[in-house]
C-alpha cells in the first residue's frame, strides 16, 4: 500500500465530446461477467488482462480462455493509452485523487472522486481504475488510463494480484473461435486515426482460422465501411485429418453442408484429382463428384468423400475431423493410356487430367466429323446409283 497524496493520478479530466457510434461490448453481455466474480478461485500466474483500445475492452484471459469482457474507456485520441506488455504494480481500495495540474488540490475517496474505489497501476501514472461518471464507458475518454464501470472494476480487482499481465493492444479486426466453434470477426472504429483497414488485411485474418474462402470479399469490404464492432459470424473450422496425417486446410461447416479441401485430400491419399469447370466436376482415380469452388479452393461435399475418395470419417472426440480410408486399392488415374503421376502436385495432375480430356475430346470430335463425312459420302453414292437406273429404264421404254 503507499500514501495516495503521494502520487498523481492523470486518469481523471474532461470526458471529451468524442463519442465513438457502435459500443465495442454491450453493457447486458458485460452485466453477466461480474455475477459469479467472487466465486472464482484465484489463479494468476495463468491469467493476464488483454486489453484492446480499438474494441473498447477489456478481457480477462485465463489458461488461453477469455473467462471475463468487460467495456472500458480508454484514453482520449490527445492522450491515448500506451500500448505494450506491462503487469499490476499495485492495487488500492478507496484511492485519493490528485489534480495533475495542481498537487495541492485532492479528492478523498467518495462519490466525488473520479477514480472510484478502486485503482491497480500498471506502468508510472497509468491505471486501470472505476469511475464516478459511467456515461463515459465505451468513448475515448481519460487521460490515458482505463476506466471501467465501478461495479466491473471491484469484480476484476478481486480476480486479479500484484504481477498479473497487462497486454494493452490496438487492433481493429478481432477473430475468434466461439464454443460451438464458429468463427466470429468484429471490425471495430478507427478512434486513434492509426490503424487502416483492407479487404486483405481482413482475409488474412480469416486464413489462420481456414474460413478465408467462406467470407466474400464484397461483404469484408462492408463490414469495413460499417465499422461498428458488430459480430459477423462466418463458419465452423475443424482441423482435418486423412488417415492420421494433419491437413493444412480445415473442414469446415457452413449452413448444411460441410466442406473438405479436395486438391489436398488428394494429394494426402497420393492420387490423381481432376476438375471439369463447366460441369463442376471433380474427377479422382476412384470416382468423380461434384465439386465447389470458394475463392481459388476446390471443394467437395463430405457427404461425397466416400464416392470421391473412398474416405469416411467425421468429427472426434478431440474436435478433429478426421478421415480415413476405406479402400486400399489405389488405382492411378489413366488418361488415354498413360497414367498420370500420382507423386506430381495436385496443380500438375489437374492440367494433365484436363489436357488429357480436351485431347480425347478432340480426337472424338475427329472421329464423329469422319463418320459425318461417311455418311455423306454413302448418301451420295446411293441417290448417284438411283439415278443411273432410272435412266436405264427410260431409255428401254423408248426402245420398245
Amino acid at each position: 500500500m503507499f500514501e495516495h497524496k503521494h502520487w498523481k493520478r492523470l486518469c481523471a479530466g474532461v470526458l471529451g465530446a468524442l463519442l465513438m457510434t457502435g459500443g465495442a461490448v454491450s453493457m447486458a453481455e458485460c452485466a453477466e461477467n461480474t455475477e459469479e466474480a467472487a466465486t472464482v478461485e484465484k489463479s494468476v500466474g495463468e491469467r493476464k488482462i488483454v486489453i484492446n483500445l480499438a474494441a473498447r475492452s477489456l478481457a480477462l484471459i485465463e489458461k488461453d480462455k477469455k473467462i471475463r469482457l468487460y467495456p472500458i474507456g480508454p484514453g482520449k485520441e490527445s492522450t491515448p493509452t500506451p500500448v505494450g506488455y506491462y503487469n499490476i504494480r499495485s492495487k488500492d481500495i478507496n484511492p485519493t485523487w490528485i489534480d495533475p495540474s495542481d498537487p495541492e488540490f485532492s479528492i478523498p475517496s467518495g462519490e466525488s472522486n473520479p477514480l472510484g474505489y478502486r485503482w491497480m497501476e500498471f506502468y508510472g501514472n497509468y491505471g486501470i481504475h472505476g469511475t464516478n461518471k459511467p456515461e463515459s464507458i465505451g468513448h475515448y475518454v481519460s487521460n490515458g488510463c482505463i476506466r471501467m464501470m465501478e461495479k466491473d472494476v471491484e469484480a476484476l480487482f478481486d480476480m486479479v494480484e500484484i504481477g498479473t499481465p497487462v497486454e494493452i493492444t490496438y487492433n481493429r479486426i478481432v477473430v475468434e473461435k466461439i464454443d460451438d466453434g464458429t468463427i466470429v470477426y468484429y471490425i471495430y472504429p478507427d478512434g486513434y486515426d492509426r490503424q487502416s483497414l483492407t479487404v486483405a488485411d481482413v482475409s488474412n485474418w480469416l486464413a489462420g482460422y481456414g474460413v478465408k474462402d467462406f467470407e466474400p470479399d464484397a461483404s469484408i469490404e462492408q463490414k469495413i465501411k460499417e465499422a461498428n464492432g458488430q459480430p459477423t459470424f462466418v463458419a465452423k473450422a475443424y482441423p482435418l485429418t486423412v488417415n492420421g496425417q494433419k491437413l493444412k486446410g480445415k473442414a469446415v461447416i457452413k449452413g448444411d453442408v460441410t466442406y473438405l479441401p479436395a486438391a489436398e485430400i488428394a494429394q494426402a491419399l497420393k492420387i490423381s484429382l481432376g476438375w471439369k469447370p463447366t460441369e463442376e466436376i471433380l474427377v479422382s482415380s476412384l470416382g468423380e463428384a461434384v465439386g465447389i469452388k470458394k475463392k481459388e479452393t476446390l471443394y467437395c461435399n463430405a457427404d461425397d468423400a466416400a464416392a470421391l475418395f473412398k474416405v469416411d470419417g467425421g468429427i472426434n472426440k478431440q474436435g478433429v475431423y478426421a478421415l480415413k480410408s476405406t479402400s486400399q486399392a489405389i488405382v492411378p488415374l489413366v488418361q488415354d493410356g498413360k497414367p498420370v503421376d500420382p507423386n506430381a502436385s495436385v496443380e500438375v495432375q489437374a492440367r494433365q487430367v484436363e489436357l488429357n480430356a480436351q485431347q480425347e475430346a478432340a480426337r472424338e470430335l475427329e472421329k464423329a466429323e469422319a463418320r459425318e463425312e461417311a455418311r455423306k459420302e454413302a448418301a451420295k453414292k446411293s441417290a448417284g446409283s438411283k439415278s443411273e437406273k432410272v435412266t436405264r429404264t427410260e431409255k428401254v421404254v423408248v426402245s420398245k
